[in-house]
C-alpha cells in the first residue's frame, strides 16, 4: 500500500536514463546565491516516461544566470546538450529560444535529504538517434501561466514559478571522489581524476546496470556511492556565475 505524504506539494521525477526533449526556458528571476543575489534560470525537460494523467514527468536543470562565459553553467550546459563547445558566431548570437524542443539523452538521479526527495540531472548528451523525443504538448511555458498566488505576490519559499530548487548537497561525501574505478577503460584512476565527461559515461552506461544488480560488490557499492555524490554536486554547482551576460 502506498501512502501519500500529505506536505508534499510536488512529485520529482522518478529516476531515469533515456529520451528527453526541452520544453521550456523558465523566466528570468532573483535567487540567493554565494555570490549574492542574481538573476537566474533553468531549462525544463520533459522525459519520456508518462505520469498516471497521462502527461510527462519534468526534471529542472541547475540553476543558470545568463551568461556565457567558459566557466558559467549556462556554457556547460550546452556543451554536454550540443557535444561541443559553441563557435563565436554561435556564441555572439546565442538565444535560449533555439533550445525549446530540442531533444536530448538523460540521465536523471535522486537526493535524499531531510525527508524530501530532489531529481537531480546527473548527464545530459545529445541525442543522436535519429528520432528525439518530441514534446507532449500537456506541458505550459512558465511565461505562458497565470500568476499561482496572485498578482504581483511572490511563490512560496522554496518554489519557483511551479518548479522546487533542488537543495544543496550535504557535506557527506567524504573522499568518495578518491574511489578507484574498477571498470572500463577508466581503471586504476580516481573518480576526481576523470573529465566531467568521463564520470558522465561511467553514470549514464554503467551506473543503471549496477543499480539493477541485486549483488553489487563491495567495489560496486563505493562507486555507485561516488558516482551519485558526484552527479549531485554537479548539479548543485554555482561555479562562477559571474560572468559578462549575453
Amino acid at each position: 500500500m502506498k501512502i501519500a505524504n500529505p506536505n508534499s506539494r510536488f512529485e520529482p521525477c522518478p529516476e531515469f536514463t533515456g529520451p528527453a526533449v526541452i520544453v521550456d526556458v523558465t523566466p528570468l528571476r532573483k535567487e540567493q546565491s554565494q555570490f549574492g543575489e542574481q538573476e537566474v534560470f533553468r531549462v525544463v525537460f520533459e522525459v519520456d516516461m508518462d505520469k498516471p494523467d497521462g502527461s510527462r514527468f519534468c526534471v529542472w536543470s541547475r540553476r543558470m544566470t545568463p551568461t556565457l562565459g567558459e566557466k558559467s553553467n549556462l556554457r556547460k550546459f550546452i556543451r554536454g546538450l550540443y557535444g561541443r563547445d559553441l563557435t563565436k558566431p554561435e556564441l555572439a548570437n546565442f538565444d535560449t529560444e533555439v533550445l525549446i524542443g530540442m531533444g536530448a539523452q538523460l540521465v536523471v538521479v535522486h537526493e535524499h535529504k531531510d525527508g524530501e526527495t530532489y531529481a537531480n540531472i546527473a548527464a545530459c548528451t545529445p541525442d543522436k538517434s535519429g528520432n528525439p523525443l518530441k514534446p507532449s504538448g500537456k506541458y505550459v511555458r512558465l511565461k505562458d501561466r497565470p500568476p499561482k498566488d496572485g498578482a504581483g505576490q511572490a511563490a512560496p519559499a522554496g518554489h519557483h514559478g511551479g518548479y522546487r530548487r533542488a537543495e544543496q548537497a550535504g557535506n557527506s561525501g567524504g573522499d568518495l571522489l578518491a574511489t578507484k574505478i574498477h571498470v572500463g577503460k577508466c581503471t586504476g584512476l580516481e573518480v576526481r581524476d576523470l573529465s566531467p565527461e568521463q564520470v558522465g559515461a561511467l553514470i549514464q552506461n554503467w551506473l543503471p546496470t549496477a543499480k539493477a544488480n541485486a549483488k553489487p560488490t563491495a567495489d560496486d557499492k563505493r562507486l555507485m556511492a561516488a558516482l551519485e555524490h558526484w552527479a549531485v554536486t554537479a548539479a548543485n554547482d554555482g561555479a562562477n556565475d559571474d560572468e559578462v551576460p549575453y
